[in-house]
């Protein structure tokens, strides 16, 4: 099979190539390096690898009709993080897609979206270690004026093994995943709402996904009579179906998007194999104009994981995505504690006002002066558990052996009843412009965060004894950061950005210094960037942890721009943790060395 894909791609291509007189080439490298060294103090341990790196080579060669790309990957010895079946070496993505008008067919490994990803979700993310393509085939089609149609259909990637027992991944007895989408432009069809400036788009869509049956018991019991085993094995669906409304209107400079997604019962690991159905809704409003910008966003999301693999854990085989509805931070001690959604259930809210003063005014200055709040809180769901299948009330979860959720439908929640509060973000930013070479930045921040539930310590659906709520507020974070961000640009090939960071504690948990050592106590964090001759940059940060640690995080190094290449070298320390992306995290753990990143672009 897999040279006869390879010959198929070649072939196509090799037609497209004969048939186009105009064919471009473009591609990129990157490789993320990592010369690794010991360090006892932050518990590395014994460096087993001298070299580490992920490298990645993307390759399009395009014409009027047909594209076709593929990517390698060498990814034998990963960089630190990455769950152990990462690792692999070849070239995980190849595909052809024919063009005409604006109708596409694509063969071999695409990326999609329906709506907000809430039931269907394909996509790249390097940093997290997630590649979810899938690989097969996908028709978009848009027949007439304002409708847009998707077809698709594949078998998803996981890691570099697409089954047991086809690497190509073609064989759908091993299970398949595939939807369709249709999106609606009302006002293209209507001249009268394009005069008045309305957009109107309904969409819906729906997703399958296939898997074989599976051998999970919910338990095993002795029948001394007969002097055997007796195995309960659980009734899996094969077919697990989900679907999705969407409406979303634009008039002038007001938005709203209002999706509502439904799942089917979906045993799963993530679920604990209960029966219940998913469901997630979300609605957002969005107003801006000319130096002001308002967000208003909630969603309600519950047992909503959907995964290809069942019994699938980590980062990977995820069909859907959910989207956070908190601030992604990119200051260094801001992001310290970041948010990853909760697929088991949740309440979402955030609201951000941004304003800037006009300028020549006594609050706005010479060059104005710009204001943002930004507001999230989220919380679990409150759930009414019922009795399992042996008729075992769930009502002594940590302190007794009776329940067992599995094969059951194992909870009832009320719409609008809220559980307890898994994370609060509130920031205040103001950024001013002095002069016309300096300015200046400054935020506060207040964070509340549930170390045990955002970090799957405890499954929060289920009702918890006295003494886990207990030390689940003990392990309850809050924390106040204040942030000065300065820049000033000297010369044209010489300017100056620094910035000033401190994490102060109000309540910091539980020490354990098994578990947290140097997640104790405040921190301070100190950057300071040069850039010369607009294509050189030179840098240098520390990150001090004033608890029990006592440690220093320290980087510093050199970044340069040499037409499409770039080539980063720094050393240092990195703090164990968590690396998130759109509310997907992965854990991070300490490491220390020299780290080198290369990337190119052609």
């Amino acid at each position: 099979m897999k040279k006869t894909f390879l010959f198929a791609f070649v072939s196509v291509f090799s037609i497209c190539l004969t048939a186009q007189n105009k064919v471009y080439i473009s591609g990129s490298i990157q490789s993320d390096m990592l010369f690794p060294q010991e360090d006892e103090d932050i518990g590395t341990g014994k460096v087993t690898d001298n070299f580490l790196s992920n490298t990645y080579l993307n390759l399009v060669l395009g014409s009027k009709y047909i594209d076709a790309g593929t990517r390698l990957e060498l990814l034998n010895k990963p960089l630190p993080g990455f769950e152990p079946n990462f690792a692999g070496a070849g070239l995980p993505n190849l595909y052809v897609t024919g063009k005409y008008k604006n109708n596409t067919l694509t063969l071999g490994n695409f990326y999609d979206q329906f709506g907000s990803g809430l039931i269907f979700r394909t996509y790249e993310e390097r940093s997290l270690g997630i590649d979810n393509s899938l690989r097969g085939a996908r028709l978009y089609l848009q027949p007439y004026k304002g409708v847009r149609f998707k077809l698709l259909g594949g078998f998803q990637m996981v890691y570099f093994n697409y089954d047991k027992t086809n690497a190509w991944g073609f064989d759908f007895s091993q299970g398949a995943v595939w939807g369709s989408d249709l999106e609606l432009n009302i006002d293209e069809w209507m001249p009268k709402l394009q005069k008045k400036n309305w957009n109107i788009l309904l969409g819906t869509s729906f997703v399958s996904n296939y898997q074989p049956d599976e051998d999970i018991y919910r338990s095993f019991k002795f029948d001394t009579v007969n002097n055997k085993i007796l195995a309960q094995k659980l009734v899996l669906p094969k077919n697990v179906a989900a679907a999705d409304f969407r409406l979303q209107l634009q008039h002038n400079n007001w938005g709203i998007l209002a999706e509502y997604a439904v799942k089917a019962n979906d045993p799963s690991a993530d679920n604990c194999y209960i029966y219940n159905k998913g469901s997630a809704f979300l609605l957002s409003g969005s107003y801006s104009q000319k130096g002001m910008s308002a967000m208003l966003q909630m969603k309600r999301s519950e047992n909503m994981s959907y995964r290809s693999i069942r019994s699938q854990t980590g980062t990977s085989a995820f069909i859907n995505h959910l989207p956070a509805f908190n601030q992604t931070h990119t200051y260094a001690l801001a992001a310290l504690y970041p948010y990853a959604t909760q697929p088991t259930g949740e309440w979402a809210f955030q609201g951000g006002f941004g304003y800037t003063f006009k300028k020549g005014t006594k609050t706005g200055g010479k060059y104005g002066t710009t204001f943002k709040l930004n507001a999230s809180y989220i919380s679990g769901l409150k759930a009414d558990w019922l009795r399992d299948l042996d008729h075992n009330p769930y009502t002594f979860y940590f302190t007794s052996g009776s329940y067992n959720p599995m094969g059951s439908n194992a909870y009832k929640t009320k719409f609008f009843g809220f559980g307890n509060t898994y994370y609060t973000d509130i920031n205040l930013e103001f950024s001013k412009k002095i002069s016309k070479d300096f300015s200046l930045a400054a935020t506060y921040i207040y964070q509340i965060y549930n170390k045990m539930a955002v970090e799957g310590k405890i499954d929060m659906r289920l009702p918890l004894s006295d003494a886990i709520i207990a030390s689940m507020n003990e392990n309850t974070i809050k924390s106040h950061i204040a942030i000065a961000e300065l820049k000033y640009k000297v010369s044209t090939n010489f300017s100056l950005r620094g910035e000033l960071q401190y994490l102060f504690k109000q309540s910091e948990g539980k020490y354990d210094e098994k578990l947290n050592k140097d997640d104790w106590g405040d921190w301070a964090y100190a950057l300071v960037e040069v850039s010369l001759f607009q294509n050189l940059m030179v840098f240098a940060s520390d990150m001090y942890n004033f608890g029990k640690s006592d440690l220093h995080y320290y980087n510093g190094g050199l970044a340069c721009n040499i037409g499409a290449h770039r080539i980063q070298v720094s050393y240092g320390r990195t703090k164990a943790g968590y690396n998130c992306s759109g509310g997907v995290c992965r854990q991070v753990p300490a490491y220390k060395g020299v780290q080198i990143s290369y990337n190119m672009n052609f």
